[in-house]
């Protein structure tokens, strides 16, 4: 057998994993841009059985999107049956759920653990991966949040500041750092993880925060928490604030809302590394309809005159306000989110480098 006939078999001879995902598969993040930048696809931007790295700055709307891809998943009958584990680590969603992301998430909301029905939370890194693994070991499929990987210590870290308190207390010098090992634990515990993730077809996402970088090297925006947590994910997404919304109410300017800069840094699915721009209001969150009219619009696919947009597809013309209206009376959603897929689509093909391939 030649070198080609060796290609070629190793080629042919995918693992499952490699296979395309199936649409029942997805999970939507709430944002038809957001989705096609993860899969190429308006249905769905998350998998089930992968693990997914959500990083950002604060108040850049990571625990919104988190929280919107429970609220996709509450109406969506693939994930009948899921449990919906938000590990509430830093205390950090205080927004009333029921209002914002629909009763049914609100029934279904479970804590990692309790303890005569008081909701435990994570605290260390050692007790987070306890509380998924005790997850996978219940068989039921699950969708699981940790917000965030930043708010957790170590048992290692926590002996260590035990130790130095004694020391000042007994005015003795103490050495060393309070190096937590959380680099170690994630390289080690999500080894371990995956084969449960894809057996149950579950959904793990990890929430980071973002630091500035006071050392060397180009990036401005570090984070902690080592390699591994960026080797495991199918999908690894930076938020950041773009600018913020305002809006004058009897007569100030009021902000109402942010721009979210979101950017695929590592996509196993397409490989694509795209970014896209989200509206995301304190009232409301994900402005999927806006941002759609905003795509099409930026992409010149809907023509637009000082303030006035040509919707050609839903034959109807006016403001972006009233785009947007007229869009969520009509029940065009679905309608705007497959011409937004088509334009995303043709622009990826006009990307696409046309060469003869070596291996058909």
């Amino acid at each position: 057998m030649n070198e080609n006939e060796d290609m070629k078999k190793i080629l042919s001879n995918k693992k499952e994993t490699d296979q395309p995902i199936k649409e029942s598969d997805l999970l939507s993040t709430g944002s038809t841009l957001l989705n096609l930048a993860c899969t190429g696809t308006a249905a769905g931007g998350f998998a089930k059985g992968k693990y997914h790295f959500l990083v950002g700055d604060s108040a850049s709307g990571k625990t919104w999107l988190s929280l919107t891809c429970l609220a996709e998943a509450a109406i969506n009958s693939n994930f009948d049956g899921y449990r919906f584990i938000y590990d509430n680590a830093e205390d950090g969603a205080l927004m009333d759920i029921g209002r914002f992301f629909g009763d049914k998430v609100q029934e279904r909301l479970e804590s990692p653990a309790y303890e005569k029905d008081v909701p435990i939370h994570s605290t260390t890194i050692e007790e987070f991966y306890y509380h998924v693994d005790d997850a996978a070991k219940s068989g039921t499929p699950f969708i699981y949040i940790l917000d965030s990987m930043d708010s957790l210590s170590s048992d290692a870290e926590q002996n260590k500041f035990e130790e130095t308190k004694e020391a000042h207390r007994k005015g003795k010098a103490t050495t060393g750092t309070f190096g937590d090992g959380k680099a170690k634990k994630n390289s080690s515990n999500l080894r371990k993880l995956m084969p449960a993730l894809r057996k149950t077809n579950s959904i793990l996402i990890i929430i980071n925060q973002t630091r500035d970088n006071l050392g060397f090297g180009f990036e401005k925006k570090i984070r902690s928490g080592g390699h591994a947590l960026r080797f495991y994910a199918t999908l690894e997404i930076w938020s950041s604030i773009k600018g913020k919304m305002k809006k004058t109410i009897r007569g100030k300017e009021r902000e109402i809302g942010i721009t979210t800069k979101v950017q695929v840094k590592k996509n196993r699915f397409t490989g694509r590394l795209r970014v896209v721009e989200l509206p995301l209001y304190h009232s409301f969150g994900i402005d999927d309809v806006g941002s759609c009219v905003d795509y099409l619009v930026a992409e010149k696919h809907w023509p637009k005159t000082k303030s006035t947009i040509h919707a050609t597809e839903i034959d109807f013309t006016g403001t972006r306000e009233k785009v947007i209206n007229h869009i969520q009376e009509n029940d065009l959603e679905i309608k705007i989110s497959e011409v937004v897929a088509g334009v995303w689509n043709q622009i990826e093909k006009e990307c696409s480098v046309d060469r003869k391939s070596r291996y058909s």
